[in-house]
């Protein structure tokens, strides 16, 4: 008759749970230093040929250190003149921008919705806000700037053809604008 098995047989308890965990231990690690000496591209197996003992030149004349640079704070800057002023432009007329207004609200949500209708129609519409005393706020919806008639004409036709009226609104930037 066979003798019943025991609960050891075959088993050596918690020690083979514990050398597994350390063999895949070591086995990562040993894979962590092989992949990274991969990455970082050395070999510390690859022999290099060994240098040659450097032959030092007997010095004919005193070595003088270098005297290192120094630097002037001042003059390092662009434009070293101290009372060196920007140059005041004169009466130089800037060039006038031109917007297109598609409508002026007193309730944002009005102006949201106008400039999504504008995104739809593949137009880039900005929302200025303004305080106009005792009218109240006002939020503009604007098309542009441009600088050529001809692309005001073209932007004009297509909200025109939207059914979208616009105004052709000019500013003249101030000198402060400009800088």
């Amino acid at each position: 008759m066979a003798k019943p098995a025991t609960r050891n047989s075959g088993r050596s308890g918690g020690r083979s749970v514990f050398t597994g965990v350390l063999i895949g231990l070591i086995f990562g690690a040993v894979l962590a230093v092989v992949v990274a000496l991969w990455v970082t591209g050395s070999n510390p197996f690859k022999s290099s040929p060994l240098k040659p003992a450097a032959v030092k030149p007997e010095p004919s004349a005193p070595a003088t250190p270098e005297v290192a640079p120094s630097f002037d704070f001042y003059k390092v800057l662009p434009g070293d003149a101290h009372s060196e002023m920007p140059p005041t432009p004169g009466n130089t007329t800037s060039t006038p921008l031109y917007y297109l207004q598609a409508g002026a609200f007193q309730n944002p949500t009005d102006a949201d919705n106008l400039k999504a209708q504008l995104a739809l129609l593949g137009v880039e519409a900005t929302i200025q806000t303004r305080e106009l005393g005792d009218k109240g706020v006002f939020h503009r919806v604007r098309v542009g700037p441009f600088h050529a008639m001809d692309e005001i004409n073209r932007t004009r036709t297509l909200l025109t053809q939207n059914n979208i009226p616009v105004t052709l609104v000019k500013e003249v930037p101030t000198q402060q604008e400009t800088h």
